[in-house]
């Protein structure tokens, strides 16, 4: 079985093409500043995107109706419970008129749709486990303010892909586990994974949780307002002070963590001190997500890029071994992902789901 995978960024398009689960090929096509001035929309970009793709499959001397199924990151659609999605025309109109906002993943599905009937045949297009996936237990949305709910933005691909991988690995399902899934990128999420649904996680994009590389996550609400209202900042900065300009950057002017090691390395206790301080908060919320199922917990995985770490993933075990084994998958590899999600669906060992 040939997949096709398509990953639309910014200011790339990452392509990646499968046989069954194993890459025969990838590619990160680039996009200059250019090449994208020229388009008002994200939307306005498909054709130039889509071409792009094409001449890629060419040079690969692959002919596309030869690819049996075609699956794009998922967009911003209605939140949605987590899986494997066909994509169809209710979806499709959800993407092009930015029903949930307008991003660049929104053109992952289109594409897959376009590219994959554009000889003529018949052939599925699918989605897996956007980043809007909601499967939240009615309890985890209360925040304290009605007009403020918890929400579910998270690194649902590959917190979901990691948590079916282990599954597949101890020969169990993954509706039958719980686990605790950790993601450590430049943002960081924290997943219980409660019989296949994601049942509680942090807002990892501008809410709770630990901070990160460049994430503040939660912080001191009080002095939050009274630094909104200092008359010192505008609403962007602000923004950014949660967004882009937290965490760690904030404190060493870096979000690298190989940078954050070295100077580590070199003696420098500030940046140690502020390396282990975001371990903790990490388990920190480890722990108060295994009292959400009394610490019945059957692993606990810790992934993405900050994983390939020792000195965190160390110092996170130090802290929450005692809850449940841990095993660790670094890295974040979203083609992988997509291609996975579509293989064991079309081989019946994950549901198909239509969108409504």
């Amino acid at each position: 079985m040939k997949i096709l995978t398509i990953n639309p960024g910014s200011t790339s398009t990452k392509v990646g093409l499968f046989e069954n689960t194993q890459l025969l090929y990838n590619t990160t096509l680039r996009h200059t500043v250019d090449e994208l001035y020229e388009y008002p929309s994200i939307f306005e970009q498909f054709e130039f995107r889509k071409s792009v793709i094409i001449n890629f499959l060419n040079e690969q001397n692959q002919k596309i109706e030869e690819i049996d199924a075609f699956v794009g990151r998922g967009g911003l659609i209605k939140p949605i419970q987590g899986g494997v999605y066909r994509v169809n025309s209710s979806m499709l109109d959800d993407l092009k008129n930015c029903l949930m906002g307008e991003h660049a993943s929104n053109l992952g599905a289109i594409l897959a749709y376009e590219i994959a009937n554009s000889v003529g045949k018949e052939k599925d297009a699918y989605i897996v486990d956007p980043v809007v996936v909601d499967e939240l237990d009615e309890i985890a949305r209360f925040s304290g303010r009605p007009e403020l709910p918890r929400l579910s933005i998270f690194h649902a691909l590959n917190q979901k892909a990691v948590a079916r991988r282990y599954a597949r690995e101890q020969s169990k399902k993954y509706e039958d586990l719980t686990l605790i899934v950790v993601h450590l990128g430049g943002g960081i999420t924290i997943g219980l994974h409660k019989n296949g649904k994601v049942v509680d996680v942090n807002n990892g994009l501008d809410g709770d949780g630990p901070f990160s590389p460049e994430r503040s996550g939660a912080l001191p609400t009080g002095g939050l307002v009274n630094l909104c209202f200092s008359g010192k900042y505008q609403l962007h900065q602000i923004r950014q002070m949660l967004v882009g300009k937290g965490g760690i950057v904030a404190y060493l002017g870096t979000n690298n963590a190989t940078e954050v090691e070295k100077m580590i390395e070199e003696g420098n206790k500030n940046a140690r001190q502020i390396y282990e301080a975001m371990a903790y908060q990490i388990s920190k919320e480890i722990g108060a997500l295994s009292t959400v199922v009394l610490g019945k917990v059957d692993a606990i995985l810790i992934t993405g890029g900050i994983a390939y770490s020792k000195m965190v993933t160390e110092w996170i075990k130090q802290r929450v071994d005692f809850i449940a084994p841990i095993h660790i998958y670094p890295g974040e590899d979203e083609l992988q992902a997509l291609a996975e999600g579509v293989y064991f669906a079309k081989i019946g060992e994950m549901e198909i789901k239509e969108y409504i």
